[in-house]
């Protein structure tokens, strides 16, 4: 199955109305995970009636297989050009699986400060949880097989696809 930008850009349009009806009156602050997260965000962004401040975290050095996966090629540094203590965050991710890297995520978000809330969008829920963590905003949900993945291409044009996985992945 594949996501062309014409796709892609309905589900960024069906999570961006699930942003104006969880938050009132002003958007939270976007915190896109690296790279496809980020990707994510900056879409949404554009998307909003009033566009938030956007940062971007890239979780390499937070991750709890950091040990059997290593680093990998294209660590960034992460960029928060606002204040986390007693903001409201939306983390903005492509995938969510297995929850570790929202984990990371979040473990790295708070030693930045103390944000008043985090909540969680991601383009795709793929499920395969081995955390209890759970989106608040949700592009789609697929039920895929342990043997598959999605992957978002992009920036520009953002598209995603499935694709099968090697056992030595």
């Amino acid at each position: 199955m594949r996501w062309n930008q014409a796709d892609t850009d309905a589900l960024i349009t069906v999570m961006s109305e699930q942003v104006a009806s969880l938050y009132d009156a002003a958007p939270p602050l976007l915190v896109g995970i690296q790279s496809g997260g980020a990707w994510v965000a900056s879409a949404l962004r554009a998307r909003l009636p009033v566009e938030p401040p956007i940062g971007s975290l890239d979780v390499s050095f937070y991750r709890d297989d950091f040990d059997t996966r290593g680093l990998k090629r294209s660590v960034k540094p992460s960029d928060l050009p606002f204040e986390v203590d007693g903001a409201h965050l939306l983390l903005v991710d492509d995938v969510l699986m297995t929850g570790r890297t929202i984990r990371a995520a979040m473990n790295e978000l708070f030693d930045f400060g103390r944000p008043a809330s985090v909540r969680l969008a991601v383009m795709f829920d793929i499920g395969h949880r081995e955390l209890p963590i759970r989106p608040d905003i949700c592009g789609e949900t697929l039920a895929l097989p342990p043997h598959q993945r999605v992957e978002l291409a992009g920036p520009a044009p953002l598209t995603a696809e499935i694709r099968d996985i090697r056992p030595e992945e």
